[in-house]
């Protein structure tokens, strides 16, 4: 039986929408207010979902404890309250936009989460902004 779980997670991060190519002009000509030199901050809103078979042994899709300490370490503890363009590694020649974000996110925790289950990240860079990414 096929089945979908989800956490929700909470991170806080500052970013600058920019290419290093352009100038500072072109750059607010594209990116708006985002690409302020002196960056800007977002509060984050994750869902992580994993589809699968519930275990007929333990009646769980995934301990979703498991989840939630995944969550932690590769998510929350690696981005919150950084400075995603100088202190995230991924970011260094990537333009931290809420699509690049949530791909990075779920490029983590798919290393983490066993293959046998689907994943998929929606993140919300404000309540009317988000994303969802399924590693397509």
């Amino acid at each position: 039986m096929r089945i979908k779980a989800f956490r929700k997670a909470h991170f806080n991060a500052a970013h600058r929408l920019y290419r290093k190519d352009w100038s500072d002009e072109k750059n607010l000509q594209i990116f708006g207010k985002c690409s302020n030199p002196k960056y800007h901050g977002h509060n984050y809103e994750l869902v992580v979902g994993v589809i699968g078979d519930i275990d007929p042994e333990t009646g769980y899709l995934i301990d979703l404890k498991i989840l939630k300490d995944y969550i932690k370490t590769e998510v929350e503890d690696y981005m919150d309250h950084k400075n995603l363009n100088e202190e995230v590694l991924e970011f260094k020649d990537l333009n931290p936009t809420v699509e690049n974000i949530a791909v990075v996110i779920w490029n983590r925790l798919r290393k983490k989460i066993a293959s046998k289950f689907e994943i998929e990240v929606t993140l919300y860079e404000t309540p009317r902004n988000f994303v969802t990414y399924k590693g397509e």
